[in-house]
C-alpha cells in the first residue's frame, strides 16, 4: 500500500545503531518521503541514513538536544522539500512503522477537519527480552477513541501540519513530555486528538537493566513537573492528579514514616503497608483493563517503585528551572 504524498515522514534518532535502517526503510515502504534528524550520534547513524538516500538534518550541538527540537527542525526541512504536505508522520528511530497506518490516518483526518493528531496501536517488539520491555508493552496499551488524557499521547503520531504550526509546534524546552504538552495546547485551541483502531508501529525499548528503567522513570518525573508547570491550572489540569500522587507517595508519606519512627518506637513502619494498598489498587485497575494477572502484578509493583524515581525527577526539574538549563536525560 502506498500512502498519498500529502503526508511526509520525520524520523528522529540518537545512537539508534542497527535499529535505524529498518526504521527508515519502514517509512519508505509505506510510500512516504522522509527526512532523518540526528541528535549528535557517535555511532554513524547519519551515514546509515545517507546510504539509504534519506535526507539528513544534523542538529547543531551548540543548542541542547531534545526530541521536540528534532521533530520541529525535521518538519521544517520536510516542508522545505515537499511544501504541499498537509500531514506529517513523526517516528522515533527505534520504531518500525506499520505500512497501513499513514493511509488510515489520512482517512481519519479527512473525516473531521478539527482532528489534529492521529495515533494507533503501538506494540513492543521484544517484550520477552526483559521485565522492563514488558512494562513498556503494558504501557502502550490503551483503547481507541478520542484522547482527552494527554498522558496517553506518545511521540509516534500523524499530525495535521496546519494545526501543528497554529500552536507553535513542540516546546523545545521540554526534554521529555513534549507530546502531552502539544496535545494540551491543541486541545485548548479547539482541536481533537484521536486514536484509531489500527496498528501504528512496533517499538524496541531495549531496556535490559534496572538502572535504565530508573533513569527513564526519573525522566518521566521531570516531564510531569514541566507539564504541570505549563498546563496544570488550565481546563485540562494536565498532570495535576499525577503530580499529587507522586508528591504524596514519593515524599510526604515516607517522610511521615521517618519523622514518627522515634516517637512511635518503630511502629510507624507499619504504615509501609500503605504501599501494599496502593499496589493492590493499581493491580485491580489493570485487571479491569483486561491485562493478565502476571502483567497487572508487574505493573503495580513498578508503578509503586516509580513514585520515588519520579519524585527525584520533579526535584531535578525544579533545579533545572532555577538554573535555566534543560538537558536530555538518557537511559539507553
Amino acid at each position: 500500500m502506498t500512502a498519498p504524498r500529502s503526508i511526509v515522514g520525520v524520523v528522529i534518532g540518537r545512537n539508534e545503531g542497527e535499529r535505524l535502517g529498518p526504521s527508515l526503510r519502514s517509512v519508505e515502504q509505506a510510500g512516504l518521503a522522509l527526512v532523518y534528524v540526528d541528535s549528535g550520534s557517535n555511532d554513524g547513524s547519519p551515514s546509515v541514513a545517507r546510504q539509504l538516500g534519506v535526507p539528513v538534518v544534523e542538529l547543531d550541538p551548540a543548542r541542547p538536544f531534545s526530541a521536540a527540537r528534532g521533530r520541529n527542525e525535521g518538519l521544517d526541512e520536510a516542508l522545505r522539500r515537499w511544501p504541499g504536505a498537509n500531514f506529517v508522520l513523526f517516528l522515533d528511530g527505534d520504531c518500525i512503522l506499520d505500512r497501513g497506518f499513514p493511509g488510515a490516518a489520512i482517512k481519519a483526518f479527512e473525516q473531521d477537519p478539527r482532528c489534529a493528531i492521529v495515533t494507533g496501536h503501538l506494540s513492543e517488539r521484544h517484550p520477552e527480552a526483559s521485565i522492563y520491555n514488558r512494562l513498556c508493552a503494558i504501557e502502550w496499551r490503551s483503547p481507541p477513541g478520542r484522547i482527552q488524557n494527554m498522558n496517553a499521547l506518545g511521540g509516534i503520531m500523524a499530525v495535521r501540519t496546519s494545526a501543528f504550526r497554529d500552536v507553535g509546534g513542540f516546546n523545545e524546552q521540554a526534554i521529555a513530555g513534549e507530546e502531552p504538552d502539544l496535545g494540551v495546547r491543541l486541545g485548548l485551541a479547539g482541536y481533537l486528538i484521536v486514536k484509531i483502531d489500527q496498528p501504528m508501529a512496533t517499538h524496541d525499548a531495549q531496556i535490559l537493566h534496572f538502572g535504565q528503567w530508573w533513569r527513564r522513570a526519573v525522566r518521566a518525573g521531570h516531564a510531569l513537573a514541566h507539564r504541570y508547570a505549563r498546563h496544570g491550572r488550565t481546563p485540562f489540569r494536565d498532570g495535576q492528579r499525577e503530580i499529587r500522587s507522586v508528591l504524596f507517595w514519593g515524599f510526604l508519606f515516607p517522610s511521615l514514616i521517618l519523622v514518627l519512627l522515634w516517637p512511635s518506637r518503630g511502629l510507624s513502619l507499619l504504615l509501609l503497608g500503605g504501599y501494599a494498598l496502593l499496589g493492590r489498587r493499581i493491580y485491580r485497575y489493570y485487571l479491569g483493563t483486561g491485562v493478565p494477572r502476571t502483567d497487572a502484578l508487574l505493573a503495580a509493583r513498578f508503578i509503586v517503585y516509580g513514585k520515588f524515581a519520579e519524585f527525584l525527577g520533579i526535584l531535578r526539574y525544579c533545579l533545572n528551572r532555577l538554573r535555566g538549563r534543560f538537558h536530555i536525560i538518557e537511559y539507553k
